[in-house]
């Protein structure tokens, strides 16, 4: 099984909802168009709480302009994680653990079969825990608008980088969900570097 991966087992932070008014209230999402898989997750969880979609419309990320066009904002990265406003905020992240007990899967490699050799794997493998081992001073040289301390607490409390069982649950329960919502074609059999 892979081990390269970003994940969360609750708040991500950095993929938001920016609301004003309470949710049961939003008719109209603005989605940021930046990350489409960010936005099939928005669908699914707010067709769960809602129980109704709203409409949505696809903007430029930028929080004001959206507000302005709509009840609710998705925004993802630095301006999510480094939002002070007064708005609301849904936690993708944390909303999804919370109402499936699993992890989200944000991003891993992916490739066709042949595209991946040992040694590319173990590649990625190395970079992982040099990465990790490094933590402090990725944090201290990004030019997020956090700063150093906030920037290392993201990266140690909010992300998971292994892709182990509870995350491949994770996985395939939102390809489930995604797929009855008709949001993807089908749902797609994932088979893992090493195992056949």
């Amino acid at each position: 099984m892979p081990e390269v991966a970003i994940t969360s087992r609750g708040p991500v932070r950095s993929v938001c909802l920016f609301h004003r008014r309470p949710l049961q209230q939003v008719r109209r999402v603005a989605l940021d168009s930046s990350s489409r898989t960010s936005a099939a997750l928005l669908r699914v969880l707010l067709r769960e709480r809602l129980g109704r979609d709203p409409e949505y419309v696809a903007m430029p990320p930028s929080l004001p302009d959206m507000l302005a066009a709509a009840d609710a904002a998705l925004l993802i990265g630095d301006r999510a994680l480094y939002f002070e406003g007064e708005e609301s905020r849904l936690d993708l992240g944390q909303e999804w653990t919370e109402r499936t007990g699993l992890p989200f899967v944000w991003a891993f490699w992916a490739g066709r079969r042949e595209a991946a050799q040992p040694s590319d794997v173990e590649r990625l493998q190395a970079a992982l825990a040099a990465g990790l081992e490094n933590l402090p001073a990725i944090a201290s040289t990004y030019n997020g608008a956090g700063g150093a301390a906030l920037n290392e607490r993201y990266l140690r409390s909010n992300i998971v980088y292994r892709l182990g069982e509870p995350e491949v649950a994770g996985l395939n329960e939102f390809y489930r969900r995604a797929f009855g919502l008709g949001l993807i074609a089908r749902v797609p059999e994932l088979r893992f570097y090493g195992g056949g």
